[in-house]
């Protein structure tokens, strides 16, 4: 090979390496999937964590949130990250029956940690418990956190003010647990969508439905039903999870930047969050004329009684599956 040849090759190498250090790096964007709607805390709160990522890694991690079910129905929210179509997935444990029994002990009637039954309460200390007790019904996923809703009230269109007013009512309800807590109570459990819930009121099909205030105002639920009920009788439980595939894909600092910015102080930021839309949400009732009823300490104790077998009943399955639920149940409610 002749000296210029030589000189030419190496000309060559050192443009293709120069081009390559120069060339920009390849952005990830994370997409993030929820049945929710684009005004919910929950959306806006992703939203925000978007923003971080992208503003921690220069650009180099984005990510976009797919909110009312874009990507997939409420029910299929969580197979969405296990099968690599989205890489984030916020959802309802409840939405999906009999497959996350014990993240639902945290929804059991009237259950709630000894601290209190505050977003920024529950949603910490079910996500500091989900490693030990959440990780065999959340496998082929990576948890990042858990919320836990302010206690769902009764939203009626015919007024509630002992057990006995609950008998015949229709009302919609978030998951099993919910289901065998309107039925223990003599009304009629229906299965509706969360986005068709205020139509279904409007038109008849059912009496009422269980959401916390938030959720009432993001389904503007204020413009069809007459009267709340106080207190929240249960909550729901959602899981935020990502693709163990997606995190194993990322730079070791992406991975720090996901780990830092999730668990359980994510969980208690997002749920301080969650108990401020709950006063703008009972706000919005009350501006659309609902009606608030607080049912009295002995008509609630009546209830409590009413629901315990629920509770037992509920652990008493988990543990003849195997599963510590009695533990899990102590553990929370500490």
């Amino acid at each position: 090979m002749s000296k210029r040849q030589v000189l030419l090759g190496c000309a060559i190498s050192a443009a293709i390496a120069l081009g390559s250090a120069a060339a920009p790096v390849q952005a990830k964007e994370l997409k993030i999937s929820t049945f929710l709607p684009p005004n919910h805390t929950f959306v806006k709160t992703m939203e925000d964590w978007a923003a971080v990522l992208e503003k921690e890694t220069g650009g180099a991690l984005t990510a976009r949130v797919y909110p009312a079910s874009q990507l997939g129905p409420i029910n299929r929210q969580f197979d969405l990250v296990k099968k690599g179509i989205a890489d984030v997935a916020i959802s309802l444990h409840g939405a999906t029956p009999g497959r996350f029994q014990m993240a639902e002990v945290a929804s059991l009637p009237l259950v709630s940690p000894s601290a209190g039954s505050r977003s920024a309460i529950s949603s910490r200390r079910l996500t500091e418990l989900a490693p030990k007790y959440l990780a065999k019904e959340n496998e082929g996923m990576r948890m990042l956190w858990m919320a836990v809703t302010p206690p769902l009230m009764f939203h009626t269109t015919k007024q509630i003010k002992t057990i006995e007013d609950f008998k015949g009512l229709r009302i919609r309800y978030a998951g099993q647990i919910f289901a065998k807590i309107i039925k223990g109570l003599d009304a009629v459990p229906l299965a509706v969508k969360p986005g068709e819930t205020t139509d279904a009121v409007a038109k008849g099909i059912i009496d009422g439905a269980t959401f916390p205030y938030e959720g009432a105002q993001s389904f503007d639920l204020g413009t069809v039903v007459k009267y709340t009920l106080e207190p929240g009788v249960s909550s729901a439980t959602f899981g935020v999870v990502m693709s163990p595939a997606t995190y194993d894909s990322l730079p070791d600092d992406q991975k720090a930047l996901i780990d830092r910015t999730t668990g359980p102080d994510a969980a208690q930021a997002f749920g301080e969050r969650w108990d401020a839309s709950e006063g703008h949400g009972k706000a919005y009732m009350i501006e659309k004329g609902v009606e608030i009823y607080k049912l009295p300490s002995a008509e609630l104790a009546r209830m409590k009684k009413h629901l315990e077998p629920i509770i037992a009943d509920h652990l008493a399955n988990l543990e003849s599956q195997g599963l510590p639920a009695g533990e899990f149940f102590k553990a929370y409610t500490k």
